[in-house]
């Protein structure tokens, strides 16, 4: 086995068991199985389906690609890759849905109280569980064409194949299938990066104006940086900025690639691992950021050994 590959395996293998572990781990806390005490309220519920949707893009393309990686050779066939690919595909798709659906809400949640905000604010949590529905159905529909590029490994490889999956082949399509497919995904993605990008815009200056305003309100003890929904903004702002940087590194990546006549290993391993960086590091974004993780933390680790309380 190549050193390199075993390498790229082993720091994959990291990458993806420390981001599967955070995922999990908010999962169970945002749906109360972790620390049943604490209240689900709609922010929560939209944290719930990212670490979801984040598990799934790092079990269906890192478990893969690490056996891939480890010299394991055609342990997928065809219905395997298409399959795999399929559910990668959506996984994405959920990912970009639910980081946009979280920035819109915040938005929302800290904009100015007048009488148009407010009629929004009070109906805006009844239509979450709704769009994360709808974000199921709008991504298996529109992924639908995913498993009919690729099958199970072939003898003979391409450029194509080589970016693709490394344990599976392309298949030759014509040349208006692959500008369609690409298109529409090109135009879902921009259209919610746009928007999630507006928001966290607008939500920088309702911060900036709130801090003016109110900055000579709070007494030394209580800054405007500690209130709580000061605090759930820069959290989904950061969140947004590291998506739309991430998004922004793997296309131009991805342009370098087919255009090189000859694929360099260390780039396509490098691109591999930079594309579940957002996956595998945005859950401890939002435990190092969320005050409730932290004091469920400080309380058990203040429990006695052997104490059932």
């Amino acid at each position: 086995m190549d050193a390199s590959e075993l390498v790229y395996g082993t720091v994959f293998l990291l990458q993806i068991a420390f981001g599967v572990s955070g995922n999990v781990f908010l999962l169970l806390f945002y749906t109360r199985v972790i620390s049943p005490r604490h209240q689900l309220n709609p922010p929560d519920l939209i944290l719930a389906h990212l670490a979801l949707a984040n598990t799934m893009a790092l079990l269906s393309r890192g478990i893969p690609d690490i056996l891939s990686a480890w010299g394991v050779r055609n342990f997928l066939d065809d219905i395997g890759c298409k399959i795999l690919l399929y559910l990668y595909r959506v996984a994405r798709g959920l990912a970009i849905c639910t980081t946009c659906l979280l920035s819109l809400f915040q938005a929302v949640t800290i904009s100015p109280s007048t009488s148009q905000w407010a009629g929004i604010k009070t109906q805006l949590p009844k239509y979450i569980l709704p769009f994360c529905l709808f974000s199921w159905i709008f991504n298996l529909l529109i992924d639908m064409f995913a498993p009919i590029l690729v099958t199970g490994p072939q003898n003979h490889t391409s450029i194509n194949r080589v970016i693709l999956l490394k344990y599976c082949s392309s298949i030759s399509v014509s040349a208006v299938t692959n500008v369609v497919s690409a298109v529409v995904l090109s135009l879902r993605d921009l259209f919610f990066i746009g928007h999630m990008s507006a928001a966290s815009s607008y939500m920088v200056f309702v911060l900036h104006k709130h801090h003016r305003q109110v900055c000579h309100l709070h007494g030394p003890s209580r800054s405007p940086r500690m209130m709580p929904e000061v605090q759930a903004a820069k959290r989904v702002i950061a969140l947004v900025t590291f998506y739309v940087l991430l998004y922004g590194r793997d296309t131009i990546t991805l342009s370098l690639l087919f255009n090189m006549k000859k694929i360099s290993p260390l780039i396509l391993n490098s691109n591999n691992i930079m594309s579940f960086t957002f996956s595998a590091v945005s859950p401890f974004l939002m435990i190092l950021s969320d005050r409730r993780v932290r004091v469920l933390w400080k309380k058990d680790s203040h429990i006695p050994n052997g104490d059932p309380t």
